[in-house]
């Protein structure tokens, strides 16, 4: 190796170092920003790709969410006229024909985001969630996004492993976390500095009594075998009837004091899960007490689905009202923003890093 290759290995860690944002920026908005939330989890459409333009979603913001990741929803129902005759479905339950995914979703999101301005673009993160993690070519589509549309996306996601009642619609195989397509996936993330938003019910939805949740320790062993990937593990693994497990606290905060798991995050979108969360004075200085004891690893997030208002769009944060009160104030500010900003500004240094080293390896 010649003098000067030795010298550009020695010295790239320190010009990554450099380009990275400053701790300050990273972890703390300006003191100008006076806005509520930045929201890590929000789909602009819907399952049949059909919602809101960036620029309503801009309007129903307002001053109060200062960020947002956007993404659409990889997989579209089917309108099977055989199924639902002359109904046309806009939702999974509403049909029994299958779902597909629909790769689309990338362009269409990275088109709406180019078409802001430089200010606007600012506020957002866009998600690439058009692949199919049951497919090995699915880290190349990422890749291949990535270099059509340099400049545009922070991370991929919300994409979906095991979900109640959608899993089993997906056309196809079934994805898996076993699946190594699903290791090469998070390989690039890894390479790329992309943050990884990922959905995976930590049980099934009707499991039987003394039945194993087997997907904890699928997923636990899937975040190990990734310790570079930056990870968000969507609503703490619940869903609509997939409740909290027995001991589930206690199990969260083992994974959380696991210095093997320390690149995982969790966010707490969804008013699925906040209706568990809220529901008693006991559930909510529980989790209360785990955010505050681990404030660095949570995020908030909305996810809502194109809603029409901002009284909409404000439902879950309402809803979390009486766990903000439970909060530190670190804690709060954390969940809310800082832990949004440090993620995100740093996969947006990264991204942008690896999409131009590789500029010139063609489309």
């Amino acid at each position: 190796m010649c003098t000067k290759t030795k010298l550009t290995a020695l010295f790239r860690p320190l010009l990554a170092l450099l380009l990275l944002p400053s701790l300050a920026s990273a972890q703390a908005p300006a003191k100008s920003d006076t806005s509520w939330f930045y929201d890590t989890h929000f789909h602009l459409t819907n399952y049949i790709q059909e919602g809101i333009t960036v620029r309503e979603f801009l309007t129903i913001m307002g001053g109060r969410t200062g960020r947002s990741t956007l993404f659409g929803i990889p997989l579209q129902q089917t309108w099977s006229h055989g199924n639902t005759g002359d109904f046309a479905p806009n939702y999974y339950l509403a049909s029994d024909a299958p779902l597909y995914y629909y790769s689309f979703t990338d362009a269409m999101i990275a088109m709406a985001y180019r078409n802001l301005s430089k200010a606007e673009q600012q506020r957002f993160d866009p998600m690439i969630t058009g692949f199919n993690p049951a497919d090995m070519y699915a880290a190349d589509h990422i890749k291949r996004v990535l270099k059509i549309f340099p400049g545009v996306f922070s991370g991929i996601g919300e994409f979906t492993i095991h979900k109640e009642f959608v899993s089993s619609k997906v056309a196809g195989e079934v994805a898996s976390l076993t699946n190594p397509a699903l290791d090469r996936i998070l390989d690039f993330c890894a390479e790329s500095g992309l943050v990884v938003l990922l959905h995976n019910d930590i049980d099934m939805p009707f499991p039987k009594d003394g039945q194993e949740p087997y997907l904890v320790k699928q997923l636990g062993d899937l975040f190990r075998r990734h310790p570079q990937t930056s990870i968000i593990w969507a609503h703490c693994g619940l869903g609509r009837v997939v409740q909290p497990i027995d001991d589930q606290l206690r199990m969260l905060q083992k994974a959380l004091d696991d210095p093997s798991l320390k690149h995982v995050n969790i966010d707490i979108s969804w008013d699925e899960v906040a209706k568990y969360i809220v529901a008693t004075q006991q559930s909510l200085r529980l989790m209360a007490d785990v955010i505050n004891k681990y404030p660095d690893r949570f995020l908030f997030g909305t996810d809502e689905v194109a809603p029409a208002t901002p009284e909409k769009y404000l439902k879950v944060y309402t809803m979390y009202a009486p766990l903000f009160k439970l909060l530190t104030p670190d804690a709060k500010f954390k969940l809310l923003k800082g832990n949004y900003a440090r993620l995100y500004d740093a996969a947006r240094v990264r991204v942008r890093k690896w999409e131009s080293e590789h500029a010139s390896d063609g489309k």
